[in-house]
C-alpha cells in the first residue's frame, strides 16, 4: 500500500440537547435549522443498520452521495470533448478501480402525511478497505489524490475515524472468493489445523533446553494421562471453573473429553509438545481451536479409540468451518448496507452520481465489466430505479427557467431549491416542502451538525433537492395525501435511468439499455467529432503549440486539411482531419519520412514535428488502447511506453506505398506498409540512393504538395 500522508484533522465537537426519548430536528418555511446526521463507525455499526434498515422499507425514497480519495489518475485521464464513448467509460473505470470511498452517505425519505412533510434519516458511513481475513493475495492499494484530500481536509473531514474506526467490506466476488477457499480447506481437512491430518513436522532436538522441555512436558503428560484412571472424577475440571487457574495447563473439558489448554507457550516450544503426544501417547491428540473471542488455542485432548479420534476431528473440522464462515459473514461489514438498497428495490437518488455507481459496483459487487453497455445493464439490474438530479435540473424546462443561469451544483441547487433548509430565509410561502430529521436520545452522541462536502449531509441535500424538483415538476404533496409510488409516476418517469455523463459530449447514458444518447437539453461545447478522422500524436517536443502542429501539417494536406488539433498534454495530441483517407496518409507519410532520413526528411514540413526522433503516430484505436492500460503515468507518452509500445508509426496492412503521398519513385524492394514501423534507418547503400541535388530536393518537395494539394 502507498504511503499515507500525514493530515492533522480538527475535531468537531457539537452538543445536541435532546428530548427524553426523541427529538424531530425540523426545518421547514419557519426558517432553517441544524440537520443531525448520523456518524456510524466500527463501533456502532450494528445498531446503525438495524435501524436503517427499518428506516429504509419505510421509505419512498433514498438519497445515496460518496466522498472518494481523487478522481483523476494522471492528468490525461480527464474526461476531453476528443473522447469517445468507450474511451469516457475507460476512465471512469480507472477512476472507480484506483481510488477508494472514505465516507457513504445514505438518506432514507418518507412522506408523513399527517404533517405534511419529509422526514429524513441522514447517515453519514465511515469505510476504509481494510483487510480483515487472511486472504490469498495483497492488501487492496489505492491513490491518494492531492487536491481531493486538500479539498477534503478544508471541510474538517475526519480521516482519523476513517482511518481507524472506518467500516471494512468484501465485495460479492471476495466473499464468494473467501467462502470457495474455505469449502477447499474443509474437504482437505484444513491442512495443519491438528496435528493428526499428516505427520508433525520433525523438529530435530540438539540442544540440551529442547530435550530437557520434551521429557518434561512428556513427564507432566504422563501424570495427567495417569490421573485420569486413577481419579477420573478429580482429575479435570470443567473451564467455566477455572476461569482463575493461569498455569500452562489449564485442565478442562473439551467436547465432552478431558483435556489440557496449553497457554503461554512459544510457538517453538508447542511444537515440541506436538512432537511428543504424537511419538508417546496413542490415546492423546494436540489440536488447535479457534477460541470464542477469535484466537488460537491449542490443547491435548483424551480420546478413548480410534473411532473416537475420528470423531473429535469431524467435530473440529465443523467448528472451524462454522467460525471461518461467521468471520467472512462479519468481514462482509458495510456491504449490508448495499445489500438493503438493492434487496428494498427503493428509487435511488444521486446527484451526477454516474462515478458514484462505477465506484458501488466495483467495491461491492465485483469487478467492473469492460464496456459501457456491460456496466450500464449491471448496474440497472442491481438498482432498477435510479434518478440524477444533475440530469433533472439540466433538463426540465420549469426548473431551468427557475434556475436561469445559476450553477447546477448541488449546493447551488439546494441553496436555490430549498432556502426554507439551506439557511434562515424565512417565507409563509407553501410552495417549499418541510424537512424533518429524526434522532433518538440513545445514540444522541452519534449525531453531528451536517456539513457540506460530508457524505450524509450531501446526501440529504441531494434528497431534499430531488423531493422539491418534484414539487415544482407538479407531483402532489399535501396534508393528509398518501405517499405515492415516485418510481413509477408519470411526471418524473422520464428522468428515471438516465444518467447526467459529467463530460461535455452533450448526451446522456440510458441504464436501461446501456447506451449513450444525444440529448436534446444539452448543448455542446464543441463541434461533433469525427473519431475516423481523427489521428493519434504523442512524443513530439514540448515546445510545440496546437497552432504548430496545425501550421506543419497543412502545409503539406491542404490549408482546410486540418479540422481541429486537441492536446492531451505538453508531448501529445489528437489531430482530427476534413476528410478520412488523410488519417492514413499521413500515418503513410510519417513513416517514410522516418524510414528514409535523407534531405528531403529534414526539410519537409513535417520535420518540426519529428524532431527528436521520439514522436510516434496511430489511429484513434490506439487512444483506446492506451487508456485502458493499467498504469497512470503522469505523461501520456510514458503511459504508451508502459504498455510497451516500441514502434514509431501504426499505419493499416495493406496501405498504398507512401510513392502515391510523397512522390517518390517506387523503390525497388517495396510493397505493402507493415502494420507497425519501428523507424530504424536503412542502410547506407539505400541511403546513397536516394541522395538528390539541390534542384532535385525543391523539385521533390514541389511535387509532394502538389499531389497532395490535388487529393484536398
Amino acid at each position: 500500500m502507498r504511503n499515507l500522508p500525514c493530515v492533522w484533522v480538527r475535531f468537531r465537537t457539537l452538543t445536541l440537547g435532546l428530548a427524553p426519548r426523541l427529538r424531530l430536528f425540523s426545518t421547514d418555511a419557519t426558517g432553517g435549522g441544524s440537520v443531525a446526521v448520523k456518524q456510524v463507525t466500527r463501533s456502532n455499526f450494528d445498531a446503525a443498520l438495524e435501524g436503517l434498515r427499518a428506516c429504509v422499507e419505510e421509505s419512498d425514497f433514498v438519497a445515496v452521495d460518496l466522498e472518494m480519495t481523487g478522481v483523476t489518475s494522471a492528468p490525461w485521464r480527464e474526461s476531453f470533448e476528443f473522447d469517445r464513448s468507450d474511451v469516457r467509460y475507460l476512465k471512469l473505470k480507472d477512476s472507480a478501480e484506483k481510488f477508494a470511498v472514505l465516507q457513504f452517505g445514505v438518506c432514507p425519505f418518507r412522506w408523513e402525511p399527517s404533517k405534511g412533510s419529509f422526514f429524513a434519516h441522514p447517515h453519514n458511513f465511515y469505510i476504509f478497505p481494510r483487510k480483515e481475513l487472511p486472504l490469498h493475495g495483497p492488501s487492496d492499494d489505492f491513490l491518494w489524490q492531492t487536491t481531493s484530500i486538500d479539498f477534503l481536509a478544508n471541510y474538517q473531514f475526519d480521516f482519523n475515524a476513517c482511518i481507524y474506526e472506518g467500516i471494512s467490506y468484501l465485495s460479492r466476488e471476495q466473499e464468494g472468493e473467501a467462502l470457495k477457499g474455505l469449502s477447499s480447506a474443509y474437504l482437505e481437512g484444513l491442512a495443519n489445523s491438528f496435528c493428526n491430518f499428516e505427520e508433525p513436522v520433525e523438529i530435530p532436538i540438539a540442544r540440551t533446553s529442547d530435550i530437557l522441555f520434551s521429557e518434561r512436558m512428556k513427564n507432566k503428560l504422563r501424570e495427567w494421562h495417569d490421573s485420569i484412571f486413577r481419579s477420573p472424577d478429580k482429575g479435570y475440571i470443567d473451564k467455566e471453573d477455572a476461569g482463575s487457574n493461569n498455569s500452562q495447563f489449564q485442565t478442562v473439558f473439551f467436547k465432552m473429553r478431558p483435556a489440557i489448554m496449553l497457554n503461554g507457550f512459544t510457538s517453538h516450544q508447542l511444537k515440541l509438545i506436538q512432537l511428543v503426544v504424537k511419538k508417546h501417547f496413542n490415546d492423546l491428540m494436540y489440536v488447535r481451536v479457534v477460541d470464542e473471542d477469535n484466537s488460537w488455542q491449542r490443547r491435548v485432548v483424551y480420546v478413548d479409540t480410534n473411532e473416537d479420534k475420528t470423531l473429535l476431528m469431524k467435530d473440529v473440522l465443523e467448528d472451524l468451518r462454522k467460525n471461518a464462515e461467521k468471520r467472512i459473514k462479519s468481514a462482509v461489514g458495510f456491504r449490508h448496507v448495499v445489500d438493503l438498497l438493492e434487496s428494498a428495490g427503493k428509487l435511488i437518488i444521486g446527484h451526477n452520481c454516474l462515478l458514484d455507481l462505477a465506484h458501488i459496483y466495483n467495491k461491492f459487487f465485483g469487478p467492473l465489466p469492460s464496456s459501457l453497455t456491460e456496466f450500464a445493464q449491471a448496474v440497472h439490474e442491481k438498482f432498477p430505479h435510479i434518478v440524477d438530479t444533475k440530469h433533472l435540473l439540466n433538463s426540465n424546462q420549469a426548473i431551468q427557467f427557475l434556475m436561469k443561469k445559476n450553477s447546477k451544483s448541488l449546493s447551488s441547487a439546494f441553496s436555490l431549491l430549498c432556502p426554507n433548509v439551506s439557511s434562515n430565509f424565512q417565507t409563509a410561502s407553501k410552495s417549499y416542502l418541510r424537512f424533518e430529521v429524526q434522532t433518538d436520545e440513545t445514540s444522541s452522541s452519534c449525531f453531528n451538525s451536517g456539513t457540506k462536502h460530508e457524505a450524509g449531509y450531501d446526501a440529504f441535500m441531494t434528497g431534499c433537492v430531488f423531493a422539491q424538483a418534484c414539487s415544482l415538476m407538479g407531483v402532489k404533496f399535501d396534508v393528509g395525501s398518501p405517499s405515492c409510488d415516485l418510481a413509477r409516476n408519470a411526471k418524473i418517469n422520464k428522468y428515471i435511468n438516465v444518467l447526467y455523463p459529467s463530460w461535455s459530449s452533450g448526451t446522456v447514458v440510458h441504464l436501461d439499455t446501456g447506451t449513450e444518447y444525444l440529448d436534446p437539453n444539452y448543448k455542446r461545447r464543441y463541434l461533433p467529432v469525427n473519431f475516423a478522422n481523427t489521428t493519434l500524436i504523442w512524443g513530439f517536443p514540448a515546445k510545440l503549440k496546437p497552432q504548430d502542429l496545425k501550421e506543419c501539417i497543412s502545409k503539406v494536406f491542404g490549408l482546410d486539411s486540418v479540422r481541429s488539433v486537441f492536446f492531451i498534454d505538453r508531448t501529445s495530441a489528437l489531430i482530427q482531419f476534413s476528410k478520412e483517407e488523410f488519417v492514413q496518409k499521413f500515418l503513410a507519410l510519417k513513416n517514410s519520412l522516418e524510414d528514409n532520413h535523407d534531405l528531403v526528411s529534414v526539410l519537409h514540413p513535417l520535420s518540426k514535428l519529428l524532431e527528436g526522433g521520439n514522436t510516434r503516430a496511430a489511429d484513434y484505436d490506439t487512444y483506446r488502447d492506451i487508456c485502458a492500460g493499467s498504469a497512470s503515468k503522469v505523461l501520456f507518452a510514458d503511459q504508451a511506453d508502459s504498455l510497451g509500445i516500441t514502434w514509431k508509426t501504426k499505419v493499416c496492412a495493406g496501405m498504398q506505398d507512401t510513392d502515391d503521398v510523397c512522390g517518390r519513385e517506387t523503390a525497388e524492394d517495396g510493397g505493402p506498409l507493415a502494420k507497425h514501423s519501428s523507424g530504424k534507418k536503412n542502410d547506407c547503400k539505400r541511403q546513397s540512393k536516394h541522395q538528390s541535388s539541390y534542384e532535385e530536393i525543391i523539385g521533390s518537395l514541389f511535387a509532394s504538395k502538389t499531389l497532395l494539394g490535388r487529393a484536398t
